[in-house]
């Protein structure tokens, strides 16, 4: 341990130690806490829905129009954010803290300025902007919507960053407990504001707004005020160095574009869908893969822990603790996701029944049975690609990452999907069994891909 200490400031926190310690240890103590923060957010989207479903379509479409701009937000803010954990954790494993502090300072500063570029300017525009994209009648309630969450944004990218600052440093414990604490104030003010307070979509713009406030100043205390981080943040040195920018993209954005792409391959799969299946295709497909997503969300989180880990390991040039972590990563991804498939499979029936309990979607049961079921040689194959994208991230190669991601979600499911359901005749079953084989094919390419780039590491590193 002593070779990582700096001798300007000797003292290493927890989340440090872990990360410059036992890899096994660490990336199962530092990926528990992403997966619970993961899975309170997806608990907070599902929960969100429900409250707003209740004021009718209106306000469905109201929101439903504001979603992509806010994706796209949130998919800039999020690259950012994995660009600059991912630095920090290499600078923290290489023992330069002052070029740790340095990154987490710039990507703060930029990722505030850029935040309130992205957002503030827009607000008098959004109204003529969702006419013109043809929200009609909801145009109103939209802006209404949008504005309120975009005075937040700046807020979002600072909570963002400052959530990947202490996962850079390998302090997951606080990046969930502001991942909880922001979910849950979300979930407890919606029905309060748009309900009891009688402000309808607003009052649940307003719900996230606050959690969104309360989130930055936790964030705000725990760097500017308490200061017990390892990494400093130096108000006084708050500028922008292109050098550092340069390390931060390299990785920020491409998985900024990773973001975008996966939600690119709905948009695709989507329409491969509705050729092979119709309307029903749509249904049954939205519906199952609502269940594929929630059974994914342990790996996201992992996949953060990988990524820091892998940065740690990078940054001191050892490419044994580099294997280990990505190795073990996966061994626990692909014992969860089994655990997963096996649950899927045995409970597909009652699963399918949360889509099907109305009359009008009995009809979907049996096909969403099919889907579920399906999908369970989908998720064996899952932890390969994405932990592999995930370490490739932590070592600074960024477009390498965003490679992988793009065969896993792109690359090898839309044509295949479209070449089993559509060339073939197969139908959505043979859609099913496109995106199955093009994730397995690029899972195993990101695996390969993935140990061939460590052995030359070991190479390059024992020279």
């Amino acid at each position: 341990m002593g070779k990582y200490m700096n001798k300007q400031n000797p003292r290493i926190t927890e989340g440090v130690k872990l990360l410059l310690g036992n890899p096994k240890k660490a990336i199962f103590k530092l990926s528990i806490p992403m997966m619970i923060g993961m899975l309170a957010q997806a608990v907070y989207n599902l929960a969100d829905a429900i409250w707003v479903a209740g004021l009718g379509p209106d306000a469905l479409a109201a929101v439903g129009f504001f979603f992509p701009i806010i994706f796209i937000l949130l998919s800039i803010a999020t690259g950012l954010s994995v660009g600059g954990s991912s630095a920090i954790s290499r600078k923290i494993g290489a023992g330069d803290k002052e070029s740790a502090d340095q990154i987490a300072t710039q990507v703060l500063l930029f990722g505030i300025i850029l935040g309130l570029s992205l957002s503030l300017p827009f607000i008098p525009f959004t109204c003529p902007f969702f006419h013109l994209i043809g929200a009609g009648k909801v145009s109103k309630m939209a802006s209404q919507y949008s504005n309120i969450i975009l005075a937040g944004v700046p807020l979002l990218f600072f909570s963002n960053i400052a959530n990947a600052v202490l996962r850079g440093e390998g302090d997951m414990k606080r990046a969930m407990y502001a991942m909880l604490i922001g979910s849950g104030i979300n979930i407890l003010l919606d029905p309060i504001f748009i309900y009891l307070l009688h402000l309808g979509v607003k009052g649940a713009a307003i719900a996230t707004l606050i959690s969104i406030v309360i989130t930055a100043l936790i964030f705000f205390y725990w760097l500017f005020i308490k200061q017990d981080t390892y990494v400093s943040i130096h108000i006084k040195k708050l500028n922008i160095n292109r050098k550092i920018l340069k390390e931060i993209f390299k990785v920020g954005i491409p998985a900024s574009f990773i973001q975008l792409a996966n939600s690119g391959s709905m948009f695709f799969l989507n329409l491969v869908v509705v050729k092979a299946g119709g309307t029903d295709g749509i249904a049954i497909f939205n519906s199952g893969w609502r269940i594929v997503t929630l059974s994914i969300i342990p790996l996201i989180g992992m996949a953060m822990g990988v990524t820091s880990v892998s940065g740690a390991a990078y940054g001191a040039k050892d490419a044994e603790k580099l294997n280990q972590a990505y190795l073990y990563a996966i061994k626990i991804g692909l014992l969860l996701e089994i655990i997963t498939a096996l649950l899927t499979f045995i409970f597909a029936p009652q699963i399918s029944y949360i889509f099907t309990y109305s009359k009008t979607s009995q009809r979907l049961g049996p096909e969403i049975i099919i889907l579920l079921r399906t999908m369970v040689l989908f998720y064996i194959f899952v932890p390969p690609g994405m932990l592999s994208s995930a370490m490739f991230q932590g070592i600074g190669k960024g477009v390498t990452a965003l490679l992988i991601t793009l065969g896993r979600t792109i690359i090898m499911n839309v044509p295949l999907a479209y070449f089993y359901g559509i060339t073939l005749g197969l139908g959505i079953h043979g859609v099913w069994w496109g995106i199955v084989t093009g994730n397995a094919l690029a899972g195993i390419g990101g695996f390969i891909v993935g140990r061939i780039n460590i052995s030359k590491l070991k190479i390059m590193f024992s020279t």
